[in-house]
């Protein structure tokens, strides 16, 4: 192995390009291993496998280290050749999903899986699922096995973004919550010795009397899970008869409780960590926002809010016993919004009663109606899973799945129409086509989608996010300008603030937001003044977001995110803010970015972080 890597470094040395292509990595590693494609594993050499080893040579074999002679700048190239899945972190940011333990939910929609292994909504055999149900919904094992993979594939992890997800988040026990977010910071905070102190709670959790075998999970679940399937309970009767009796269950779910003063001393050790915090999120639904929970998600340190929208059509959640009304969910848009969180709202196709025309009238609806406008869409289509309420009505016909080519018709027009302020994160959930009875089973729908934007030469109207995104391009400053994109929702004025290239890439944003005091203040909104966190004549930095391959902080780079863009978005939102008569600035900072913002001005007002505007 040492031979293979010091071919690489050589071949680094000699190559005058940043870093090696496919083609010339692929030529080494079949050199070691033979010369030929062969398959069998005691010969090849998987590229996974360098980096793991290089990084074990740094830190436990000096010699074996300085006999390659590897200056810094190397170094960054050879983690750059060999890394794995560079996307992961090319917005700047390693993203670390983490899954909530098993629980009942408030709400029993049509569609959704009633799997008893998980939270509801969510399936065993979805990838970050796996992971949880095997770190026993452990949220400190979560994170720390992670953050070893992540770091064994070449990401930089001192900017991380946690997704909590799991259903509806306000339906736990406040403890819990506390809980299970204090442990997220405290594997940040402990690492690299986390994953060590993983295997200590593994055999707690072993010591209780828990298994995570998928022959003893499949079996502790079965007769409850058949009952569910036959529609002779609920999971919430299913789930009450296996856990409440379930002693493992209950001795380790005892120890599940934190206060808020646990919560504070683990986030304030992560202001200073080496993996900082700079973005949490939690999934809810609309029925659940209220002020008293917005304040407790600020509490946790949350910025983002995940909520279930699924349609803005009242009839079509009457039709999939989604049992809130499209007024309920503009008010939590606008308490949302208000309180400073992005909003990443969910969306589904093909639900019962819809029509592939009728879906796109949802989305326009949902990107102009002043009610809703969210920042971030996760767009997917329904699916038929066993054990739902949908399958009965599949089997009478009242619904029926799109075909591909709907699918991908309805997902172009939505990308097309998504105004530039819009992010499409995703177009699918990770549900396994063995677990889709019927439906959707191609995980490319999007690169399908974005085959036929470019096949019918319409890849250059795109203005959606995620579309536009420079990854990991290079960009020169004096190609960037900086345009401002004004919209008004019911309780704000908007500006988009983006940093864009000569062809319309985007290589930073802020998203500020101007409220309407003077109608909170006069009771003309469906939220009302007194329900806010902040005070009349103030404005919010909603978020701030630079670019570029994910890189140690204040590490010198060339990246987007090292040429101070994100202090000129910055200065120029706290000048609009000014202009337009605001007396002050606040921003929704996460735990790891508080330094950052204290070195712009601002300073520590509760929930928030705020600047005197002059």
């Amino acid at each position: 192995m040492d031979e293979l890597i010091t071919d690489i470094l050589q071949q680094l040395r000699t190559n005058s390009q940043s870093a090696l292509d496919a083609h010339q990595l692929e030529a080494l590693l079949r050199a070691h291993s033979g010369g030929t494609r062969s398959t069998s594993r005691t010969t090849q050499i998987p590229k996974r496998a360098l980096l793991p080893y290089f990084l074990q040579a740094k830190d436990q074999n000096s010699e074996l280290w300085q006999s390659w002679n590897i200056t810094p700048e190397l170094e960054a190239r050879f983690i750059r050749s060999v890394r794995m899945k560079p996307r992961r972190s090319a917005s700047g940011v390693a993203t670390i999903t983490v899954i909530t333990r098993p629980h009942t939910c408030s709400s029993n929609c049509l569609y959704c899986p009633c799997d008893l292994r998980m939270p509801k909504s969510y399936i065993a055999n979805e990838p970050a699922c796996q992971r949880a149900e095997q770190a026993f919904f452990d949220p400190y094992i979560q994170v720390a096995a992670r953050l070893r993979a992540l770091h064994q594939m070449g990401h930089s992890t001192d900017k991380v973004e946690l997704i909590v997800l799991g259903g509806t988040w306000s339906d736990y026990p406040i403890s819990y919550q506390y809980w299970f977010v204090s442990e997220l910071f405290r594997a940040l905070n402990e690492w690299p010795a986390s994953p060590h102190q993983s295997k200590k709670r593994l055999n707690w959790y072993h010591s209780l009397g828990l298994h995570h075998t998928e022959e003893a999970l499949a079996a502790f679940v079965a007769p409850q899970q058949e009952a569910i399937t036959a529609g002779t309970t609920s999971y919430n009767q299913a789930f009450h008869e296996l856990y409440d009796t379930s002693q493992p269950h209950q001795n380790a779910w005892a120890h599940m409780s934190a206060t808020l003063d646990n919560l504070y001393k683990q986030q304030q050790k992560n202001e200073t960590a080496a993996c900082r915090v700079v973005g949490l999120v939690i999934e809810t639904r609309p029925d659940t926002i209220t002020a008293a929970n917005l304040k407790l998600f600020r509490q946790l340190g949350c910025t983002k809010i995940q909520i279930g929208i699924q349609s803005t059509r009242q009839e079509i959640l009457d039709a999939n016993l989604r049992h809130m009304t499209t007024t309920q969910i503009k008010r939590a848009f606008s308490l949302i919004r208000l309180y400073g969180f992005k909003i990443h709202a969910h969306m589904m196709i093909n639900l019962l009663g819809a029509t592939p025309q009728s879906d796109k009238h949802d989305f326009d609806t949902f990107i102009t109606d002043p009610g809703y406008l969210p920042d971030e869409i996760k767009l997917y289509p329904c699916a038929l899973v066993e054990g739902t309420q949908l399958v009965e009505k599949y089997h009478k016909g009242s619904w029926l799945p799109y075909s591909k080519e709907e699918l991908v018709d309805i997902l172009v027009h939505d990308v097309l129409a998504a105004p530039c302020y819009v992010r499409i994160s995703r177009m699918i959930r990770d549900i396994s086509s063995t677990d889709i009875l019927v439906g959707n089973k191609h995980t490319n729908l999007r690169q399908m989608v974005e085959q036929h934007l470019t096949s019918e030469d319409l890849a250059g109207r795109v203005q959606e996010i995620r579309f536009r995104e420079i990854n990991q391009q290079q960009v020169q400053a004096d190609e960037l300008t900086l345009q401002d994109f004004v919209y008004t929702t019911a309780v704000s004025d908007e500006h988009f603030l983006q940093w864009i290239t000569t062809d319309n890439s985007i290589a930073g944003f802020c998203r500020l937001s101007l409220p309407h005091w003077d109608r909170l203040s006069a009771g003309a909104c469906d939220v009302a003044a007194d329900e806010l966190a902040v005070q009349p004549g103030q404005a919010m930095v909603r978020e701030l977001h630079v670019y570029g391959q994910a890189l140690s902080l204040g590490a010198e780079g060339i990246s987007a995110q090292h040429r101070g863009l994100g202090q000129k978005l910055l200065a120029y939102a706290s000048n609009l803010a000014a202009r337009a008569g605001y007396t002050s600035l606040n921003v929704i900072s996460s735990v790891g970015t508080r330094a950052y913002y204290r070195a712009q001005g601002f300073t520590d007002a509760g929930l928030y972080q705020r600047k005197e505007l002059q």
